[in-house]
């Protein structure tokens, strides 16, 4: 069920919040909904099927393949 929320903001925060709403094809109210059900870690959000198979597909680069490119891009660009 949605629940009206007043909140007290500057005026210049929320016409750029405004656009950069429409820019996204979204509204404000929902996108403020998206971003505190992200920085509080609301467990109800649906993941779909196709992200729990990719989910530990990708592995984090090693620190030895980034120091080993950061040499190869220094001596390519020297």
């Amino acid at each position: 069920m949605d629940t009206k929320l007043t909140l007290r903001l500057k005026k210049k925060t929320i016409e750029r919040g405004k656009n950069f709403a429409r820019k996204r094809r979204t509204s404000l109210s929902k996108m403020i909904e998206n971003y505190l059900d992200k920085l509080t870690g609301n467990e109800d959000e649906e993941i779909t099927p196709l992200v729990k198979s990719l989910s530990g597909l990708l592995k984090g680069e090693s620190l030895e393949f980034k120091k080993n490119y950061a040499d190869y891009l220094e001596r390519k660009y020297k």
